[in-house]
């Protein structure tokens, strides 16, 4: 891209990415677009290798939980130190390769489109047939495209409007991404998904315990999105998916358990029937497998949800929270 040190700089994070790493970083160039490259502590030589592949490097303090929102929202102020403001800014996470050209047409995009504060586009996973959990993260990314009310973390923002947000909240664990599009939303800025290939995801992810530990981590998210946006003209973010998990994992259990022991012991069985009832309609329309994930995700947000409660009401942040 000509002109592309004085138009966009690019913002990627991680930790102990390895070989996806430098992946992410190959596609970017950091000698023709500017690079910041934030790490959380990494130990398998990160750092070295974005500063031998050009990048700038900032590296988080370990004074305080690292969080994907707290890596951006300090890369995006270590970018404006040492180069100041660019029109636009993209930011990326080191699991993801950036597909060619799309820096161009999204900074295209946001030239021909003022009221515009984020463009992201498609997002794919690089192996969804290694293992089942890919191929659900991969129909995950399959969002609809035109006027978004959100971006993921992969999305490429003009930098007047991130700062006259707020940017991203550092404090935030998880669902910092629609918070953020909630702030500019309400400052009458709009967020565009368009249907052109973005970036190439790596989830790696092939066991159980991977998969719990990221929707417990949603959860927690969806606890903290929801308290932050108790003031957004759009309405509470989450509420559906807060709903759902209390009264599925929560509620109904509780039920089933306080009637048993009131009434009968067969009131007991309305946990598991309505488990087995949710499972079916939900096998019927997504397939057996992502059922009961769907069944068990509830309990895992729940976790997590309780978890946040459990943390606020103690005063804490919580502790180190990883990317995967």
């Amino acid at each position: 891209m000509a002109e592309a040190r004085q138009r966009l700089a690019v913002i990627t994070i991680g930790r102990n990415e390895g070989a996806r790493l430098e992946r992410c970083l190959r596609s970017l160039d950091p000698r023709r677009v500017p690079v910041i490259y934030v790490d959380s502590g990494s130990t398998d030589g990160s750092r070295d290798l974005a500063r031998e592949m050009g990048a700038t490097v900032h590296l988080l303090a370990s004074d305080r939980p690292f969080t994907a929102a707290r890596a951006r929202a300090e890369g995006f102020q270590a970018m404006l130190a040492t180069m100041g403001e660019p029109e636009y800014v993209m930011f990326v996470d080191g699991d993801c390769e950036v597909e060619a050209g799309w820096l161009e047409q999204a900074a295209v995009f946001l030239d021909a489109e003022p009221r515009y504060a984020a463009v992201c586009g498609r997002r794919r996973e690089r192996h969804p047939e290694a293992s089942p959990y890919n191929r659900l993260i991969d129909r995950e990314w399959a969002t609809p495209v035109g006027t978004a009310e959100a971006c993921g973390g992969d999305a490429m923002f003009r930098c007047g409007a991130y700062l006259v947000a707020g940017g991203f909240d550092p404090a935030m664990i998880a669902g910092e991404e629609p918070e953020l599009c909630a702030r500019l939303r309400a400052s009458e800025w709009a967020i565009m998904r368009l249907d052109a290939p973005m970036t190439i995801h790596d989830a790696a992810m092939t066991r159980f315990s991977q998969w719990w530990r990221r929707v417990v981590r949603s959860g927690i998210g969806y606890a903290q999105a929801w308290l932050a946006t108790g003031n957004s003209p759009g309405g509470r973010l989450y509420s559906r998916q807060l709903t759902r998990a209390i009264l599925w994992a929560g509620l109904l259990p509780l039920a089933a358990l306080v009637l048993a022991i009131a009434w009968h012991p067969l009131w007991l069985a309305l946990w598991p029937a309505a488990a087995l009832a949710q499972f079916v309609r939900n096998g019927r329309r997504d397939g057996w497998f992502a059922a009961r994930l769907a069944v068990a995700g509830k309990y895992a947000e729940l976790i997590g949800i309780v978890r946040f409660a459990v943390r606020r009401l103690r005063g804490r942040t919580g502790g180190t929270v990883m990317y995967k």
